[in-house]
Formats: structure tokens, C-alpha cells, sequence
């Protein structure tokens, strides 16, 4: 056998490759837009910006760098300049699209990074390989801005999967109502009637205010958020505030809750501070034809007849009085056990009163001229 040349022997080094097959080579050079590639033939391997990325405006020397080894899909073999043009972005979309159907016969969970807001949903890159999230299967609950998506990473199963019309579509809302369907059978699992609790103000309503409760949501109603009036929940608290709650009552899923504690109860020192015949302080809640009632403290209210206003005739409270006025009264009757006080601001005037003039009836002349001489004779 004939000695073969050196020249022959480092042809026959390099191997043969072919369009379509899987090469790995090392990187030797980088530029802005370009990535050559050792990849044991005659010729070196290129990869562009385009067919590494997605992204127009990398800068792939930020990317890759020399000496690092890559696995890349020929894509022609001479380019007409003698080069072998490489695609790194392909070959990841089909091993992606590998994993992405493992993951959804497997219906396994995957977390992945959200690289485009769309109008109708979310794009999300799993190795290189595009999954939509249409915005119904973003969340469990309306999401009205998308954006804040936007760069982070979030977990979704595969719920349909068709490469060959680029149908891969993920589910993250089936996630979150599987975990809180668990966190909500742990809650009641641990919860009972009476029990204080501190959750987390979700909404605010007209009639009260949903409380987060870590797996399922309270009611706070309005009738509950003191043991005072409350006119109006939103100016009282707003969406984040942390509350420590009493749970009033558990109906099927339906929580009821209270901020109305047994030992803060204004009721168990009123029979002190408000026996009958003490003077008291007050402010006019509210009024009515028959009285006004008057605020004690929050939570205790007592009913000034109209009668009790004054010595004088009251035809209406409004006559007299106006709402948030500050008053003194007397407490006239105390009932504990029916949580009713009686008041009186006439107690605490003068008790003989100047009386009050009487209109004289001016009869025609000889009636007057008879009286008065009756008065003489008298």
C-alpha cells in the first residue's frame, strides 16, 4: 500500500457532513451578527444572528464566547463562499418541541420565561419553542393588563400540542385553581366557628369587604366591621390591608367573618357608665320624626325622645338639634339586657320653668266691657 501524503492524510481527516445533520463544533470566533464554529470539516461552521436568536438586536459577543462548544443543524453545506451555514435557534425549537411533548403526554408542570405579550395572551420560550397561553388560561381571575408578565417566568401545563400548525397551547389558570382548591380544603380542614384568623383584604364593597384567608375568601359585612356605625366600608379599609378577624360562621364554602370581639363589646361596662340618672355626653347619630339617637361611644346609642328635648314644645327633633352636634343629657332608664338607654335634655333645665305665654282672645266690645265689670264687682 502506497504511503499516503500529508496533504492526503488531513483530507481524509475532515469528515463528511451533509445537509439536515446534527454537527458540534467550537466556537473560534464572534462577532456583533456572526458565530463561526470548528466543526472538523474543510470548511468552518456559521451561525447568524438570525439563526441563533430571536432577538434582531443581540449582540451575540455578549451571547457566546470562544472556546465554547455548540451544537448546531446544517443548514447548507457550501454557502458559495466555501462555508457550511449552521442554524443553533432550529435545532433548539426541535428539541424543545421534543420536550414540550414529553411534558404534555406526561402532563408534566414547566416553568418557562414569558418572552411576548400579545394582544389575546402570553408567548412563552421553552427552549427556543414557542407556547401561547391564550389570556383566559393566564389566570384564574380577570387579568385586564397582561404586561406585568412581561420577562417573568411562570409554571403552566401543556393543554394542546399541533407543531405541524404551530398549535402549542399552555394552561396556567388549571394550575392555580388545582393549588387553591388544596390550599382551600386545608383552610376548612383547620378553621372553625370562633376561631381569629388574620387575612388579607381582597375587595371592598357597598355591603362589606372579601378577606383573603390564604385558600378561600371571608365576608367582613358592613353590620360587622364595628361595634359602631359604619356608613360607608371603602373609607374604612382598601384592598391590602392586613386584618386579624373572628370567624362568625362557616356555611358550606361560604365564610362569614366579624370584627365585633366579645371582650371589646362597649355593652359589658355600660351599666356603669350609663345608670340611670348619670349625665352623659353624646353625639346625634342620626334622627328621626318621634327623637334622635344619640352616640354614646361606638357601638352604644341611646334614643332622645322628642318629648325629652325640651320643657318647651318640640314639634321635630331637626327643629333643634342637627346631626354630629355634641350634647349633655341625662340618662332617664338603662335596660342592660335590651341594650336600650333613654335620655333627657329637659331633665337638666330649670325645673320650674317661666310658663309659657297664652294668647288673650279679644272678644267684640260688650263682652269685654261685661268682663271687666264683673272683675270690678269681684
Amino acid at each position: 500500500m502506497e504511503d499516503l501524503s500529508f496533504e492526503q492524510m488531513l483530507e481524509e481527516s475532515f469528515k463528511t457532513i451533509h445537509n439536515g445533520e446534527v454537527v458540534e463544533g467550537t466556537v473560534i470566533d464572534v462577532k456583533e451578527d456572526e458565530i463561526i464554529l470548528n466543526i472538523g470539516c474543510k470548511a468552518d461552521g456559521i451561525i447568524t444572528r438570525n439563526e441563533y436568536t430571536n432577538d434582531s438586536s443581540a449582540d451575540l459577543r455578549e451571547l457566546v464566547h470562544v472556546n465554547d462548544k455548540l451544537e448546531a443543524k446544517v443548514l447548507k453545506v457550501n454557502d458559495g463562499d466555501g462555508q457550511v451555514v449552521l442554524t443553533y435557534k432550529r435545532l433548539a425549537a426541535e428539541k424543545g418541541n421534543k420536550r414540550l411533548e414529553e411534558a404534555f403526554n406526561n402532563q408534566e408542570v414547566l416553568k418557562a420565561p414569558v418572552v411576548q405579550v400579545l394582544g389575546g395572551g402570553l408567548s412563552v420560550l421553552v427552549d427556543e419553542a414557542r407556547v401561547f397561553i391564550p389570556a383566559s388560561l393566564v389566570s384564574d381571575t380577570y387579568e385586564k393588563n397582561l404586561e406585568k408578565y412581561n420577562g417573568q417566568e411562570i409554571e403552566f401545563v401543556i393543554t394542546e400540542f399541533n407543531p405541524r400548525r404551530r398549535r402549542i397551547i399552555g394552561d396556567r389558570k388549571k394550575l392555580l385553581l388545582a393549588r387553591k382548591a388544596e390550599m382551600q380544603k386545608a383552610l376548612f380542614e383547620r378553621i372553625a366557628p370562633g376561631d381569629v384568623v388574620k387575612g388579607v383584604v381582597k375587595n371592598v364593597t357597598d355591603f362589606g369587604a372579601f378577606v383573603d384567608l390564604g385558600g378561600a375568601d371571608g365576608l367582613l359585612h358592613i353590620s360587622e366591621m364595628s361595634w359602631g356605625h359604619v356608613d360607608n366600608p371603602r373609607k374604612v379599609f382598601k384592598v391590602g390591608d392586613e386584618l386579624t378577624v373572628l370567624i362568625k360562621d362557616i356555611s358550606g364554602d361560604k365564610i362569614a367573618l366579624s370584627l365585633k370581639f366579645a371582650d371589646q363589646n362597649p355593652w359589658l361596662t355600660a351599666a356603669d357608665k350609663y345608670a340611670a340618672g348619670n349625665i352623659v355626653t353624646g353625639r346625634v347619630a342620626r334622627m328621626t320624626d318621634f327623637g334622635a339617637f344619640v352616640e354614646l361611644e361606638p357601638g352604644v346609642d341611646a334614643l332622645l325622645h322628642v318629648s325629652q328635648i325640651s320643657h318647651n314644645h318640640v314639634d321635630k327633633p331637626s327643629d333643634i338639634l342637627s346631626v354630629n352636634q355634641i350634647i349633655e343629657a341625662k340618662v332617664v332608664d338603662f335596660n342592660g339586657e335590651g341594650r336600650k338607654i333613654s335620655l333627657s335634655m329637659k331633665a337638666l333645665e330649670n325645673s320650674n320653668p317661666a310658663p309659657a305665654p297664652v294668647e288673650e282672645a279679644y272678644d267684640e266690645e260688650p263682652a269685654y266691657d261685661e268682663a271687666q265689670g264683673e272683675d270690678a264687682e269681684a
